[in-house]
């Protein structure tokens, strides 16, 4: 049986971007070191926009964040959005901002030397569609992101 070669590691947000693009995402934002993919979930009836973007550590190492906004935390039960986290095989969550107003995102970093296109597939996917089922379960079925 042949060896396979092994896959490549992604050097900078530029190769991760040409291959988002090349793989047929629909990219709503693209900028140097920012993209925005839209997943059409559920048969397109759902939706979830998913960010990736470059971060460095203090060593100056790269990082790819992919993040996705799951719902405003004003009137939000944390409790639930932290059991769901601790039943979920993927992510982590954060608070951010979008417009101003504070929003529960769930989010996962990773280190360059470890991103392959196949693993940049699956933490779009994984954060996508764990996003869309945070959001659902959490605005009693709601799609607004």
């Amino acid at each position: 049986m042949p060896i396979q070669p092994a896959a490549h590691a992604m050097d900078n947000f530029e190769q991760i971007r040409r291959h988002l693009a090349n793989a047929g995402y629909r990219l709503s934002l693209q900028e140097p070191f920012m993209a925005c993919v839209e997943l059409s979930l559920a048969q397109g009836t759902r939706h979830q926009s998913i960010f990736l973007a470059e971060l460095q550590d203090d060593d100056g190492r790269n990082f790819l964040r992919v993040s996705t906004a799951v719902a405003p935390i004003t009137g939000m039960d944390a409790r639930r959005a932290l059991r769901f986290n601790w039943e979920s095989r993927v992510g982590y969550l954060a608070i951010g901002e979008l417009d101003g107003v504070p929003y529960l995102q769930l989010c996962e970093n990773r280190p360059y030397d470890s991103l392959t296109a196949a693993e940049i597939d699956r933490l779009v996917l994984d954060i996508g569609g764990t996003g869309d089922e945070m959001e659902r379960r959490l605005s009693a079925g709601g799609d607004l992101l």
